[in-house]
């Protein structure tokens, strides 16, 4: 497991700042067997840092997709993913979001979250939910 971590450097934006409470990584998910933390500045966890090349390096073909927020970083890493030819999972109850209101419009949380969903199965990975997702985790381990 890899974690990425995003940090905002917009001095003007509180959300993502390094050192913050939004910034740490969960306790829970910091407890977990993991390989190592990339930090990264953009939506796109592949853009600017060393994913792409330690993925290659492990001979990884499968990036599975969890976080927050679903329509930002999540959406974006794993459209990048699909596009460098990695086979994308995406845990449709493991990515979260908020409600967003802005000049264009507004939307529910849920009513976002669904879209980018079915965005994400129309091409770009195989959305599925954490149970069936640790389901076929176990059968390709028991091979």
């Amino acid at each position: 497991m890899i974690l990425i971590q995003h940090t905002n450097l917009d001095e003007n934006v509180h959300t993502f700042k390094k050192g913050t409470t939004g910034w740490n990584l969960h306790e829970e998910v910091l407890g977990k067997d993991y390989q190592r933390i990339i930090e990264k500045n953009l939506q796109g966890s592949f853009t600017g840092t060393e994913l792409g090349q330690y993925l290659k390096k492990l001979k990884i073909d499968t990036v599975t997709i969890c976080g927050y927020m679903t329509q930002m970083c999540c959406d974006t890493t794993a459209r990048q993913a699909m596009h460098q030819g990695y086979n994308v999972e995406f845990l449709s109850d493991a990515n979260g979001t908020l409600d967003i209101s802005n000049s264009a419009g507004e939307i529910s949380a849920q009513e976002l979250h669904k879209a980018i969903l079915i965005t994400q199965a129309m091409k770009f990975s195989k959305v599925i939910n954490t149970e069936d997702w640790i389901g076929g985790v176990r059968k390709l381990n028991m091979r």
